[in-house]
């Protein structure tokens, strides 16, 4: 079977082909393309665009596509879209999609479709029971609840908001307001303007004041996943985002979480994901195929 995936995000779409087999271990992916979404058009736009994305493929057997927003899966329709995607929100891809091409769609929330991606091919494989938490930290913080192998959805599709779980007892005390890249970097520009991104942060990174906002962002960071861990009990949590590909990082939470933690929650494992950009493309072409 080919199937023909597409990871719908903000700032760009993601593509490919997944050729699989009766092992998991030996599916392949090819012909990978990256194009600009240029989302702030709007999602009708968005929508052409993707179509004219997975027109240049042929061959496949089915399309999984794995989109940003909150996702009725059943019906494959956009149930809640913020204002990076305007006019988003009430979009049929799932119809419309199978109506231009003529194959059966899936479509999944990203976050969800990445951490199914790390549960079957990546970082949560050998997690106990297929069981664990999944978060991405860019723009803002995704979730994801991965139970007996199958994500957990909540009752309106809406589970694992976790970036905007409550971490400060103020307006906007959202965890992603504290803790997303999108708020180390605004910290680092205020010190030093020219910081725009993570990259550029870390490459700053022997220079006392940036470390300092650095190690402020990452207590910020504990503090959401230190509540996340009380309430799941989970044995591993997948970290992933640009961001935690900083080796800086992921040994500062590693080494300071059980300072946050009951010493009974110590078994827990805080891992990098490992499938990186692709994630959502797995899991896309899992639920695809498992469909």
């Amino acid at each position: 079977m080919k199937i023909c995936v597409l990871d719908i995000g903000a700032t760009a779409i993601k593509s490919g082909i997944i050729t699989t087999t009766e092992q998991y271990s030996d599916w392949t992916l090819t012909d990978k393309k990256e194009t600009p979404s240029e989302a702030f058009r709007g999602g009708p736009h968005l929508i052409e665009t993707a179509k004219s994305i997975i027109a240049e493929y042929s061959g496949y057997d089915c399309i999984g596509i794995s989109t940003a927003g909150q996702v009725d899966s059943e019906q494959g329709i956009i149930r809640f879209a913020n204002k990076n995607i305007p006019d988003y929100t009430g979009m049929k891809i799932k119809e419309i999609f199978q109506g231009t091409f003529n194959v059966p769609v899936t479509v999944e929330n990203d976050v969800n479709a990445a951490a199914l991606g790390e549960a079957i091919f990546g970082a949560g494989k050998n997690a106990k029971q297929k069981t664990f938490l999944c978060l991405t930290y860019g723009t803002g913080i995704g979730g994801a609840i991965i139970i007996d192998g199958k994500v957990f959805k909540g009752t309106s599709f809406s589970a694992a908001e976790f970036g905007h779980i409550i971490t400060h007892g103020e307006k906007n005390g959202f965890y992603e307001n504290h803790a997303s890249t999108t708020a180390l970097v605004k910290n680092a520009q205020a010190a030093m303007p020219e910081l725009d991104n993570g990259r550029k942060i870390f490459k700053h990174l022997d220079q006392p004041y940036i470390k300092e906002i650095v190690d402020a962002w990452i207590e910020e960071v504990l503090l959401g996943l230190a509540g996340l861990i009380h309430i799941f009990n989970p044995s591993l949590i997948v970290l992933g985002g640009g961001i935690m590909e900083e080796n800086y990082v992921i040994e500062s939470l590693q080494k300071k979480i059980h300072d946050y933690i009951m010493p009974s929650f110590g078994d827990l494992v805080l891992t990098q994901a490992s499938l990186g950009n692709d994630a959502g493309l797995w899991g896309a072409g899992y639920l695809a195929y498992a469909h």
